[in-house]
């Protein structure tokens, strides 16, 4: 018989309540024990719990969830208290002293997984709504929870079982009356499902940015005021700024939320030619920190004429934006020729003064706008983890060359079934038994 567990379900420390979940065949009998007895189902009522010895812990709210109906499937009881570390200490003892144990982490959502309650998917959902620091990060793992992700996915499933379907059928039925070219009728369903797997793949940078952070890098020449634009767009100072070139020898990130997204902004080394060990090595954490960013502030000191603005410009790409700094003071040559280049490799353009904040308004209008639209997609995107990118590129690789062997069915159905397994290991949401419904229903073999 498996164990029963418990653990408190809020945070730790002063409260005013605390609510301490057990999940478990021996739920019923903690409750009985404790309450003197359970609650009607799912029904809240106020019990006065006991000890082992009789004395009182506290007056709480008791709730009971006969399993297989609860978010585990097991029996389920919640307890509601008052919310001091001595009276849920005083509980957790009660508890451990009738034989259940304290719950790992994440453990009640395994069994609810287990159980066929939720999904692989929607249980992440779960982890990552708790992790949630901004609305969009909240949006997306309430479409996961709800099974948005795995819907997606859904139809990929059916479209996949199709044509394993076409193609088993020549395999495991080779005596029944199916048609000879039943094979290549799975070519288009699986030319259709790689499309659209590489769309998703496509979008992957999309979901994980909006639940790990948008990253954002100020790049530029050694004094074009990179710093002092990271404090002013934080409204804060996380950065040291002194008239001194090569203050900054690290990558320095902080997040920040704009248009209710999660942004990590980095300032890090002016990009230039080093000759001291700690500053090359700076300028290359940068070269690489920048190199992987989604969206590159070039920032130019638009009052110099030096010229070292040029080095910073191998990083930039079409789409990243200049910023020519220093807006309040008379331009130099640096802003004509930064302006000139900019131009020729599609770059934006807005002039800034970090020192006064003109332009700055300008500047988190736009960042806003960017960062909404990378972020913002019609569809739910099909990938929020790493995990998810991986096991669709394996299942791509895997129908890829299934197309290359249709002409032997019996390789091409190898290579489906893999890459339904790579599937299955998305939302746990796939097997032997949607194969067989398609194809009794498509081809009415043992009619």
């Amino acid at each position: 018989m498996r164990d029963t567990i418990f653990a408190p379900a809020t945070a730790g420390g002063r409260a005013a309540i605390a609510v301490v979940r057990i999940s478990g065949p021996g739920a019923g009998p903690a409750l009985d024990r404790l309450a003197g007895r359970r609650p009607a189902p799912r029904r809240a009522s106020v019990r006065r719990l006991r000890d082992a010895e009789g004395d009182p812990i506290d007056a709480a709210m008791a709730l009971w969830f006969p399993g297989p109906a609860s978010y585990t499937g097991e029996d389920v009881a919640e307890l509601h208290l008052h919310g001091g570390s001595a009276v849920v200490g005083r509980l957790t003892e009660a508890l451990v002293g009738l034989g259940l144990r304290l719950a790992e982490p994440g453990e009640f959502t395994r069994r609810a997984f287990e159980a066929g309650r939720i999904s692989l998917d929607q249980a992440e959902g779960v982890a990552d709504l708790i992790d949630a620091e901004t609305t969009a990060q909240a949006r997306q793992a309430v479409g996961m929870l709800e099974g948005a992700l795995g819907r997606r996915h859904a139809r990929w499933r059916t479209m996949l079982a199709e044509a394993l379907a076409f193609v088993e059928a020549v395999v495991d039925f080779p005596d029944e009356d199916t048609p000879d070219d039943v094979a290549l009728r799975a070519g288009g369903r699986i030319a259709r499902l790689r499309d659209d797997i590489r769309r998703g793949l496509g979008e992957a940078r999309r979901g994980e940015r909006v639940r790990d952070g948008y990253r954002i890098a100020l790049v530029g020449a050694p004094n074009a005021g990179k710093s002092r634009l990271f404090n002013a767009l934080l409204g804060r100072d996380a950065a040291i700024v002194t008239p001194v070139p090569g203050t900054t020898r690290d990558v320095l990130e902080a997040i920040a939320v704009i248009g209710g997204f999660k942004v990590v902004f980095a300032d890090m080394a002016g990009l230039r030619t080093a000759d001291e060990p700690i500053e090359r090595e700076g300028v290359r954490r940068a070269g690489a920190w920048a190199a992987d960013a989604d969206l590159r502030l070039w920032v130019v000191d638009g009052a110099a004429d030096c010229g070292e603005w040029r080095l910073a410009s191998e990083v930039a790409r079409a789409g990243d934006m200049l910023v020519i700094n220093k807006a309040d003071l008379a331009p130099g040559p640096d802003t004509r020729d930064a302006a000139h280049f900019a131009a020729g490799v599609e770059l934006g353009r807005l002039d800034v003064s970090a020192e006064t904040g003109v332009g700055l308004p300008r500047l988190r209008a736009a960042l806003s706008a960017r960062v909404a639209a990378d972020l913002t997609g019609a569809e739910f995107p099909a990938v929020t983890r790493a995990r998810h990118a991986g096991l669709l590129a394996e299942a791509l690789a895997h129908l890829d060359r299934a197309t290359a062997s249709l002409e032997a069915p019996e390789l091409a159905a190898e290579d489906l079934r893999l890459a339904a397994r790579a599937l299955a290991r998305v939302t746990g949401r796939i097997g032997a038994e949607d194969v067989l419904d398609v194809i009794f229903s498509s081809f009415c073999i043992g009619k």
